[in-house]
C-alpha cells in the first residue's frame, strides 16, 4: 500500500475508483498509526501493528471495512498453517481487534455514508487465540532442585577457567531466582541503579521494565530482599572492579562484557544471549534433568512461586515482578500439589472449631 493522497478541505470525499478506495484505506491505517504514537506507544509496536494490518488487508478481496468474521477465520487459519506460534497468532489477533475498534469508533459514520457498510468487529471470541500461555504451563523446578543447581554453581565459580564471566553469570541468575527480574531488565542495569540508601535492604532501580502494549519501558524500584543486598555488595566490592577502571562510573553497566566500548572508554554491556548461555551450561552440569528447559523466565516463575509459598501476597508480588494486572501475577504462581487439599482441610478445621465453640 502507498501513501494516501492529501485532499483539500473543501473537496468532498468520493470513492469513484479502486484507487480512491485504496487511498481511503491507507488514510485509516495512517490515522491509526498516528493515534498509537499519540498514546505513547513505541515505534517498534506501531510498525509491527501496521505490518499486521497490511498483511490482513492483502489477504482480503474486499476493503478493510468490509471484512467479516469469516475473513478473519481464514486469515488466522492461514497463520497457523504457516507455522506461526500461539503467541504470534494471539498478538496479531489482538492488534487487528484494536484496529477495528478504532475504525468503528472514528470512521463508522464516514464509511457508512460513502459505502453503505456498517463496520463490524471481525475478531471475536471464536477465532481469537487465548494468549501466549495457551496449552503451556511453565512449572518451575522444586526448591531442592534449584538449591542443588545454585549450590554446585556457587562452588564452581572460584574454580572456573574464566572467573569474571562465571561470576557475572551467577550474579545475573541469582537476580532471576531471588527477585524475578526479566533478562532485559538485568542486562540494562547500570551501577547507579543500586540504591543502598533506600529502604531497609536497599533498592534496585529497574529502568527498563516491560511496558504494556508497546508503551516503552516501565520503571520501578524493587527492594533487594531475599539475600540480594548481600550479593550486590559482593559483586560491587569484590568483582566488578576487576572488569576495568569504569567501576566508579555510575553510568557503566552493572553487568559488563569482557570487551570494552571505545566510544565511552568503559566496559561494554553484556548481551542477553551470553547470560542465557551461562545458565544453560551450568544447568546441564549441575541439574541435567532440566537441561534445555531451564530459562531465565522459568526462574522468574520459580521466584514468584517461592515467595508466594513463603507468605508474600499477590499484590506485593505484582509490584515486585512489574505486572500491570494481578491476573498476570497469579499465572506465575505454581503452588505445591497438595495446596488445594490443605486449604480445604484448614477451612474445615476452622469450621469445626467455630461450631465446637458454640456447644
Amino acid at each position: 500500500m502507498r501513501l494516501a493522497a492529501v485532499r483539500g478541505i473543501r473537496s468532498p470525499r468520493v470513492l469513484r475508483t479502486a484507487e480512491d478506495v485504496e487511498d481511503f484505506e491507507q488514510e485509516i491505517v495512517d490515522q491509526y498509526a498516528l493515534a498509537m504514537a499519540a498514546a505513547g506507544l513505541s515505534d517498534g509496536h506501531v510498525s509491527a501493528t501496521r505490518s499486521t494490518i497490511i498483511e490482513f488487508a492483502r489477504s482480503l478481496t474486499v476493503p478493510l471495512w468490509s471484512a467479516s468474521c469469516a475473513d478473519a477465520d481464514r486469515f488466522m487459519a492461514a497463520q497457523r498453517r504457516a507455522g506461526r506460534t500461539v503467541s504470534t497468532r494471539a498478538g496479531k489477533a489482538g492488534a487487528l481487534a484494536l484496529f477495528y475498534e478504532f475504525m468503528i469508533s472514528r470512521y463508522q459514520g464516514d464509511i457508512h455514508a460513502l459505502t453503505g457498510f456498517v463496520v463490524e468487529q471481525p475478531i471475536d471470541a471464536f477465532n481469537r487465540q487465548s494468549g501466549a500461555s495457551l496449552g503451556t504451563v511453565r512449572v518451575p523446578p522444586s526448591d531442592a532442585e534449584v538449591d542443588e543447581l545454585f549450590g554446585g554453581w556457587r562452588m564452581s565459580v572460584t574454580q572456573a577457567r574464566k572467573y569474571l564471566p562465571a561470576a557475572r553469570d551467577y550474579f545475573a541468575a541469582f537476580l532471576w531466582r531471588r527477585l524475578g527480574l526479566r533478562i532485559n531488565e538485568t542486562v540494562m542495569l547500570d551501577i547507579r541503579d543500586w540504591r543502598p540508601d533506600l529502604g531497609e535492604f536497599g533498592k534496585l532501580h529497574v529502568r527498563h521494565g516491560k511496558g504494556s502494549r508497546g508503551r516503552g519501558p516501565k520503571a520501578r524500584l524493587i527492594p533487594a530482599i531475599n539475600g540480594v543486598d548481600k550479593l550486590i555488595d559482593w559483586w560491587l566490592v569484590e568483582v566488578r572492579h576487576q572488569f576495568g577502571g569504569d567501576w566508579s562510573d555510575p553510568d557503566a553497566p552493572m553487568l559488563p562484557s569482557e570487551r570494552h566500548d571505545p566510544g565511552f572508554e568503559r566496559c561494554a554491556r553484556v548481551g542477553a544471549n551470553a547470560l542465557r548461555h551461562g545458565l544453560a551450561v551450568q544447568t546441564a552440569r549441575w541439574l541435567p534433568a532440566w537441561a534445555g528447559r531451564l530459562t531465565p523466565h522459568v526462574l522468574r516463575h520459580y521466584c514468584a512461586s517461592s515467595l508466594y509459598g513463603g507468605g508474600m501476597d499477590l499484590k506485593a508480588l505484582q509490584e515486585l515482578l512489574g505486572h500491570q494486572w494481578l491476573a498476570t501475577t497469579s499465572g506465575y504462581v505454581h503452588v505445591r500439589s497438595d495446596h488445594i487439599e490443605q486449604a480445604w482441610v484448614n477451612a474445615n478445621q476452622r469450621l469445626e472449631a467455630r461450631f465446637a465453640g458454640k456447644v
